[in-house]
């Protein structure tokens, strides 16, 4: 797995560099990438073996996913196939692939988001020197599975919150802690959001 910075076009050169390169934002945005490789080897294997083998689900892939828009309707074959392949029911889908943990996103009003300086994929806030400690610390004092982060907004004098935890109340909890820890590091300017 690689995170990289908000934004397609960062999503999207990171998933050139994998033969099977997926990647999607919240907001839906998002499609599969097959390389060359993958292409040569599903042709190869289409060849040399029998139409009884479930090998040739490697060429069927790229031929149901649209790698240009990331086709809804196609992505909803693409998941039939596959639970038709493992046998899995949608039940199976939503528990086995992974936990979606509840999450929150705020943003807070800030004179100058020029001070926010973020690692490259976004996940640390290097500057101002407090910031990163404070997220931290609000992350370690829920316990479980928690983890926030903030970045500038690339168009106005916001930064934007993401938390997530093990439950909608303490991914609300931390959402707001973030906001309180950038409204005070980061010079906030009004009043603090409400969930």
């Amino acid at each position: 797995m690689v995170i990289t910075k908000t934004g397609v076009k960062h999503l999207h050169h990171a998933a050139l560099e994998f033969d099977i390169g997926i990647y999607f934002e919240a907001n839906g945005h998002g499609t599969v990438l097959f390389s060359e490789t993958y292409h040569q080897v599903a042709t190869a294997t289409m060849t040399t073996t029998s139409s009884s083998s479930s090998s040739p689900i490697l060429a069927w892939l790229p031929k149901l996913i649209n790698p240009a828009v990331g086709d809804a309707l196609s992505d909803l074959l693409f998941v039939d196939l596959l639970l038709r392949h493992f046998g899995w029911t949608l039940d199976d889908w939503a528990t086995k692939l992974y936990t979606d943990l509840p999450s929150r996103q705020l943003k807070v009003k800030v004179q100058d988001r020029s001070i926010i300086v973020c690692n490259d994929n976004e996940t640390q806030a290097l500057a101002p020197p407090a910031l990163q400690p404070a997220l931290d610390q609000a992350m370690r004092t829920l316990g479980g599975p928690a983890r926030a982060f903030v970045r500038p907004s690339g168009t106005e004098n916001v930064v934007r919150i993401y938390a997530e935890a093990s439950t909608r109340a303490l991914a609300d909890q931390l959402a707001t802690q973030a906001a309180q820890i950038v409204h005070e590091t980061c010079e906030g300017v009004g009043p603090l959001p409400k969930i």
